[in-house]
Order: structure tokens, then sequence, then C-alpha cells
């Protein structure tokens, strides 16, 4: 009889303790956890910059400006508060870019609970042909939700916005080469998504055709959301 007690006790134990564990993590826990800035800014000689207290200064992301599949401007300043997910492509793409965005659509449907904050941002690098009306065809195959915009614009600043603010290559190739006649040659992109915190600084780099960097993705994206929900707390 007495075995059969202790044994219930035990199990009683084994059950109980979890729950307390949960309970107290939950409710007087604290995740330490904190993703790091990317793109230290450099000065004129390729130092480090720093603030007056010695603390590293990281490159920002600057105010821009773009067309929607909505053919409503949208500015980055729109989206103040919201982590964003960034990434390139072009609407005809038939390699690099199916895969990104099915993989991005992955994400977006398990982060839906947590849709009013965050976006995700994906720019056009052949604005030419992505015209708002192509670009809404082309969200339609993702369910064209409400907080994934498919941007296009003027080249030259699209490209320069790749470039030097999210440090990614963007090139159009037939212009140093007239014999390229396939497209997938002729517009060059990076495959990475770029993480933005509320702040518009760079807190991740993931390849988007990498099912297991874009769950990490999934990871961190969450991890900036719940920072952010403690710091509007304090």
């Amino acid at each position: 009889m007495s075995n059969r007690y202790l044994k219930a006790g035990i199990l009683g134990l084994v059950l109980i303790v979890p729950a307390f564990v949960f309970l107290f993590l939950k409710f007087f826990g604290e995740n330490h956890f904190s993703l790091p800035y990317y793109f230290p800014e450099l000065d004129a000689s390729g130092h480090v910059q720093t603030t007056a207290a010695g603390d590293t200064l990281f490159h920002r992301i600057v105010d821009f400006e773009l067309i929607g599949q909505d053919s409503t401007a949208h500015s980055l300043s729109d989206f103040e508060g919201k982590v964003k997910a960034v990434s390139f492509f072009f609407s005809r793409c038939g390699t690099i870019c199916p895969i990104l965005n099915q993989n991005l659509a992955r994400v977006h449907k398990n982060l839906r609970p947590n849709e009013a904050e965050h976006v995700f941002l994906s720019i056009t690098v052949d604005p030419q042909n992505d015209t708002p009306n192509v670009l809404k065809k082309y969200a339609e195959k993702f369910g064209n939700p409400p907080n994934w915009y498919f941007l296009t614009g003027e080249k030259k600043y699209i490209y320069d916005l790749g470039i030097h603010e999210f440090k990614l290559p963007v090139s159009d190739a037939s212009q140093y080469d007239s014999t390229i006649v396939d497209i997938d040659e002729t517009f060059i992109h990076s495959d990475k998504v770029i993480l933005l915190d509320a702040a518009n600084y760079v807190r991740g780099i993931y390849s988007g055709t990498d099912v297991d960097d874009l769950e990490k993705l999934q990871l961190e994206l969450k991890i900036l959301l719940d920072e952010q929900e403690k710091n509007e707390g304090k």
C-alpha cells in the first residue's frame, strides 16, 4: 500500500513541478537573449564610429518611399514601431524568387497572430515591368495579405536603396552586356531577407531560399516583437 502511495506521490511531483516552473517563467521570468546589430558605421578612414560613451554606432535604414500593389505610396516611416522583413525580387524571376516568396509566405502564415505588429516589404528590381497592377496579381498568389507589401518605384532609386542602405547586390546586367536575353540572367539580386527592428536597425540576415534559415527568421522576428513589447512596457 505504501509503495502505491509513494508512486502516486512521485507521479504527482513529476506532473506538478513542470507546471510550477512554467508559471514561474511566464510571470516572473525574463528572456535575456538579444539579437545582434549589423553594419557598424564607419568614418572616412574606415574606423568604426562610436558614441561619446564608447558604444558602437550602427547603420540605420533611412526613410524611403515606394509604390505598393495597391497603387498607394508607402514609406518606411508609415510602419513606425513595427518589425519589418525586407527582401528584393522581381515577378518574372523563375529561379530564386518563387522559392524565396513561397518560403516567406510560409513564415507569414505562421506569424499571422502577430500581423498587426510586423510587415513584409518585397521590393522589385524590375520596376519597368513590375507596375502596381502586375504586383497586385503577383500578390494574389500569396493571398494578398494586408501586411505584405510588394513595392515598385524608380529603378535608380531602388538600386541605390538596395546597395547603399541594405548593403545588398542589385544590378541590371543587360546594361553592361547587351547580348544577355535570359530574364533570369538580366536582373541580379540577393536572396537575403533583412530583418529590421522597430527603429529600422538591421538585426538579422537570412537566406530566403533556405528553409532552416527562414525558420530562424520566424523565431528571431518573434524575439524582436517580444523585445519591443518589453521596451514599451518600461
